[in-house]
């Protein structure tokens, strides 16, 4: 059975959507250009300066503080989904178990961001789009992950919530897990190896008990 899980941030332990997206649509509005949110959705699950080359934005960088520092006016609507932080726990907690990050968040991004949830003891490496040349859906993050855990891709489990996430994991020969409380569609994931309903089917897929 898998020995590491490894898990995205976004959609997967932070429910960041809205969050996400209200702060890019009010720094485009800013920047003279409109779009709806359904419009935007393409930017969650991948680095931010990746959405903004996609949308052919000027002056990048600039752009790009302007949205990290925009995303924290929202930050009251980011939150842990429900019970996921308690299943994260007794997975660390567990010693034929290691647990690690791959995000496609910054290292900045992760302090300002996942920081305040205190949770980065739970994890035992946390690879951020800062650390890999390439990106998710390329499989050198999860690849580097698995170097930091000194992890075999045969008895890893990756855990996220879009095609980024699933092509990240195939790539690395890592098996793919839908965290469908983020995804709420597996429209798309038809390749996903497992489809978890709630955080509390991690453990009982892993055969690890759910009571308190």
């Amino acid at each position: 059975m898998y020995k590491n899980i490894i898990f995205d941030v976004d959609g997967t332990i932070l429910d960041t959507e809205t969050a996400i997206l209200n702060s890019l649509q009010q720094v485009l509005r800013e920047e003279g250009r409109e779009y709806s949110q359904d419009e935007l959705k393409f930017a969650l699950g991948i680095p931010g300066m990746d959405a903004l080359r996609i949308l052919k934005v000027d002056e990048m960088q600039r752009v790009h503080a302007k949205w990290s520092k925009t995303v924290l006016d929202f930050s009251h609507e980011v939150r842990v989904f429900e019970g996921l932080k308690e299943v994260i726990s007794k997975l660390s907690g567990n010693p034929g178990l290691k647990t690690g990050i791959v995000t496609s968040k910054t290292k900045q991004e992760l302090i300002d961001e996942f920081d305040p949830f205190d949770m980065n003891h739970l994890f035992g490496c946390i690879t951020s789009a800062s650390d890999t040349d390439n990106h998710k859906p390329h499989p050198d993050p999860l690849l580097h992950c698995l170097n930091g855990l000194d992890a075999d891709p045969d008895n890893s489990l990756y855990i996220g919530d879009s095609i980024y996430d699933m092509q990240c994991a195939h790539g690395a020969g890592v098996k793919f897990a839908l965290a469908l409380w983020g995804a709420k569609t597996t429209d798309g994931f038809e390749a996903a190896d497992y489809v978890l309903n709630e955080p509390e089917d991690i453990l009982k897929l892993l055969g690890i008990g759910t009571e308190s």
